[in-house]
């Protein structure tokens, strides 16, 4: 049942489709019905269609003659978006090292240290999420709308997978503290070496999330 709260009624029906679709809990192939999306949210068509439009838009769906069916997220999907974030999130990283505030950098800090106690339980899921949070602080500190439009939802497209390579080897330990250097050259403002940091935690992101498509 969707909780009703400030966020518009069609934006929670948006996040709650979407969620489900990146987490894997609608699989690719599977036909949306806006009678069930209904029944299961506890809310009438006309927000589920507005969804629906949305997440069209965002090629998460499409039509089909037997109606709306799920596209989720390829593998060739993961190799473009990661082949964007290689181009641009290390040079935005180094932006952010320069215009970062106080309070982004108290925010990562907060982060770190959630993370840390995070990990150490064992918890892919709360390391993922504030994964996200890490990298959202990033791309909002940077000083560029743009940037922070076009690397946000490409991250966040990412979770089902940032998740499951979480869950194997010692990779939610070698992220963490992949993240607590990164946050060490922001603080020192050294551009140079927070450029390379990132490029380097991209590129073991990319294939502990290969290695993990890899065993599906």
């Amino acid at each position: 049942m969707i909780d009703y709260k400030v966020v518009s009624l069609a934006n929670q029906v948006y996040e709650r489709i979407e969620e489900s679709i990146l987490n894997g809990v609608y699989a690719p192939g599977e036909i949306l019905s806006e009678n069930k999306l209904s029944a299961d949210l506890g809310v009438s068509r006309t927000p589920i269609r507005e969804a629906l439009a949305r997440l069209q838009a965002d090629r998460l769906v499409d039509d089909s003659p037997s109606g709306t069916v799920v596209l989720g997220i390829t593998q060739q999907d993961v190799d473009d978006m990661f082949a964007v974030k290689r181009r641009i999130e290390a040079m935005v990283t180094g932006q952010t090292a320069i215009r970062i505030s106080e309070a982004g950098l108290t925010q990562l800090k907060d982060i770190l240290e959630q993370q840390e106690f995070y990990a150490g339980k064992g918890n892919a899921e709360k390391v993922r999420n504030l994964d996200t949070a890490f990298h959202d602080i990033i791309y909002s500190e940077c000083g560029s709308r743009t940037f922070q439009s076009i690397l946000s939802p490409i991250h966040h497209k990412l979770a089902k997978y940032r998740k499951a390579s979480l869950e194997r080897d010692d990779r939610i330990f070698r992220a963490v503290e992949e993240h607590k250097a990164i946050f060490d050259a922001i603080t020192e403002k050294d551009v140079k070496e927070v450029e390379n940091l990132m490029q380097l935690h991209i590129g073991h992101a990319y294939d502990s999330i290969t290695k993990f498509n890899d065993r599906k």
